[in-house]
């Protein structure tokens, strides 16, 4: 898999990292705040979902999928064909397979903002700055970044406000290349097949070379 193909799955599974740093913007209005709260409350009440997603990377091209979350520590986004991408995080790692370069990849959760969503307890105090929150007719967006300095880039949440619900994000990443994700029908939803969020090497036989299982 290429670096540009690895770093759109991450940047998919790393949807919802931004509201968990509210306490970390005193810049905040006490209204932003209290929206912001609003955002993580109806995250941390989100333990099983599903639907659709429609991205489109920095060149304009555009693929979609399924996605899949059970919190704490899951999730799946399975992209359509011709993509061949599958991302899993399992409860451990996060699982990148490609049918079409048979490549399978492994990255720890925790060292993925994905792990801040997913975790059972969304934290407040994860070194995550919120740099803006923008109002619009019918929802908000949330951008924020990593207050730590450390990971160049933001990552842009963008809510409706009734009934509140999540329906998109845009990445940038540290060479100012966005991705945009769209969400489509995100719903709640119950007793979602355990098989979803696991994911085993079909090209074991074959790999070779560091991250690779």
């Amino acid at each position: 898999m290429s670096l540009t193909r690895r770093s759109l799955s991450i940047a998919l599974a790393a949807s919802a990292f931004a509201p968990s740093a509210l306490a970390q913007n005193a810049a905040l209005s006490a209204d932003d705040k209290a929206l912001v709260d609003r955002a993580v409350a109806y995250l941390q009440g989100m333990t099983e979902a599903k639907g659709r997603f429609v991205q489109t990377d920095a060149r304009g091209r555009n693929s979609q999928g399924s996605i899949y979350l059970k919190r704490p520590g899951k999730a799946r986004f399975a992209y359509d064909p011709p993509s061949g991408l599958t991302v899993v995080s399992d409860g451990a790692a996060v699982l990148v397979k490609d049918d079409r370069l048979k490549t399978f990849d492994r990255y720890p959760l925790a060292s993925t903002p994905l792990s801040l969503f997913l975790a059972k307890q969304i934290r407040l105090d994860r070194g995550v700055s919120v740099t803006r929150l923008a109002r619009h007719a019918d929802g908000f967006t949330i951008t924020a970044r990593d207050g730590t300095k450390k990971t160049a880039g933001q990552i842009s949440l963008t809510f409706t406000n009734a009934p509140m619900q999540l329906t998109g994000w845009a990445v940038v990443d540290a060479q100012g290349r966005q991705t945009r994700v769209k969400l489509v029908g995100l719903e709640r939803a119950s007793g979602l097949d355990a098989g979803l969020f696991t994911m085993k090497n079909p090209f074991r036989q074959t790999q070779k070379g560091p991250g690779r299982v």
